[in-house]
């Protein structure tokens, strides 16, 4: 029972929360065989939401991740993140249902997915839908902190949950809010109400005290955790493995982890960090202010700079009041995506246009309307409800339904039958014409592995035939090679 396992997150939400998906594949590649090496009893690999970001900016193929995961990674578990709504109520579903079928093809079978408001009665039938289609599911509990996220509220929902025989729960703390004592008594709280379902921790540094959390929930009876490698720990992301693993064997556990064979990985990334310009994740001082607004702090340098933007910068504090206020009205919405954005959006407005609720986004109306779920339009409060479904834009989304586009009607606007199905997912994510332009773009840069950076580079310029002699020099040492007589 001393025994803890370790999910690793770098290159999925360590790249997500600290730069914003701008790991290309060519730095990601060399990562993988010192991972696979490691004992992990997982890594989170792959999510939809890197297709627009890679085609558009980094002109890659998102496709080629996948399948140098699949390639590479043979001992470790991969995960995608996600499932098929995923709170986007827009998108026809024969689209999530056709990319996770392609992301089973590759042999990734295991996904980690949420509803935002916890409400298991909307993630039941999806979860079953996943099993039937090969995709087994861990299904988050997140915490949040309001009037309505007490210890009941918990208790019900872990039950409710483990009600659903998901492989695995993971107690998530989405916007880095827990406290030792308050993940201490969650954790214990939890496990006394989902039975022999496992559960999992997954928490983000916000506020410095993650890593102090992970062992409060080790101490409570959770024996699987989330870490990441440096750079792309701390900050806004997990835990560094190095700091979680030498704690806890501090504390008499045994973490199933080779952190030693990880060094190459830390250099590989700190060196792509420094030549792409990427930050590098610290550990954060503690800020009480957190506990008010709760806006994850990804969001907060958004709106800054699109206050910036705007030449009102100088408004900053009193939009984080408002979002405040608006977080309340709306029913206490827990802030995760996509509810931050909505909070956070429709503050800056009321700020920026001096009344209230004066202009609503259409993702506020949407809400108001129960469309992101039955809570939105349960727990608002009600006047703020009925100013805002009162205009025409709100009767006009009344009959609002989810789209049930057949799959081949989605696939003819994208293109026709000619087209494959990964490049339909890449046309409907990133636009046909940026697809049309990745064609044609030049090869994208590729790195040297960070363990033996002088055999990678023999190796691949042993590959180029129309060289025939090679020199290197560093300082007074020379080395010539050349190749052999065919």
């Amino acid at each position: 029972m001393d025994e803890i396992k370790i999910v690793d997150t770098t290159l999925r939400d360590g790249n997500t929360s600290l730069w914003a998906h701008n790991m290309t594949t060519g730095m990601m590649h060399p990562t993988l065989r010192h991972m696979d090496q490691a004992g992990f009893d997982a890594m989170e690999f792959f999510v939809a939401g890197r297709f627009k970001k890679v085609i558009r900016e980094q002109l890659d193929n998102p496709w080629d991740w996948v399948r140098y995961g699949q390639k590479e990674i043979t001992n470790t578990q991969l995960r995608y993140h996600g499932g098929l709504t995923g709170g986007f109520i827009l998108s026809p579903l024969c689209i999530p249902r056709l990319l996770l079928k392609l992301v089973i093809g590759y042999g990734i079978n295991m996904t980690r997915l949420s509803d935002p408001w916890n409400d298991y009665d909307e993630l039941k039938g999806e979860v079953e839908e996943l099993k039937q289609m090969g995709m087994t599911s861990v299904v988050n509990l997140i915490y949040s902190i309001s009037p309505r996220h007490t210890d009941e509220y918990y208790a019900r929902k872990a039950r409710e949950l483990a009600a659903m025989k998901p492989h695995r729960i993971c107690f998530k703390d989405v916007a880095g809010m827990l406290t030792p004592d308050r993940a201490y008594t969650l954790a214990k709280l939890i496990l006394e109400n989902v039975g022999d379902v496992p559960v999992e921790f997954h928490c983000h540094c916000n506020n410095g005290l993650a890593p102090f959390n992970v062992l409060e929930v080790v101490k409570a009876g959770i024996r699987i955790v989330h870490t990441a490698i440096p750079p792309l720990a701390n900050g806004s992301a997990q835990p560094s493995v190095f700091n979680v693993v030498n704690n806890l064997r501090a504390l008499g556990y045994k973490p199933l982890v080779n952190e030693k064979v990880l060094a190459p990985v830390e250099a590989h990334l700190r060196s792509c960090a420094k030549e792409a310009g990427l930050p590098i994740g610290a550990p954060r001082e503690y800020d009480q202010g957190w506990y008010r607004h709760q806006v994850p702090g990804g969001m907060i340098s958004n709106l800054r700079h699109q206050l910036k933007m705007l030449g009102k910068e100088d408004k900053m504090p009193d939009v984080m009041e408002e979002i405040v206020q608006v977080r309340a009205e709306l029913g206490y919405p827990i802030m995760v995506t996509p509810f931050a954005q909505f909070v956070g959006s429709q503050a800056a407005i009321n700020i920026m246009t001096g009344e209230r609720y004066k202009e609503v986004t259409d993702q506020v109306i949407q809400f108001a309307l129960g469309l992101w779920g039955k809570e939105g339009a349960q727990y608002m409060d009600k006047e703020v409800k009925a100013k805002i479904l009162d205009r025409k834009r709100a009767r006009e989304m009344e009959s609002f339904q989810i789209p049930n586009t057949p799959l081949e009607e989605v696939r003819s606007q994208y293109g026709g039958a000619k087209i494959s199905d990964e490049e339909l997912i890449m046309r409907y994510y990133a636009g046909p014409e940026f697809v049309d332009a990745l064609k044609s773009a030049p090869p994208r840069k590729e790195y040297l592995d960070a363990r033996k950076p002088l055999v990678k580079l023999v190796e691949e310029l042993g590959k180029k035939k129309d060289l025939g002699n090679f020199y290197f020099k560093n300082g007074d040492v020379t080395l010539s090679i050349r190749r052999a007589a065919e």
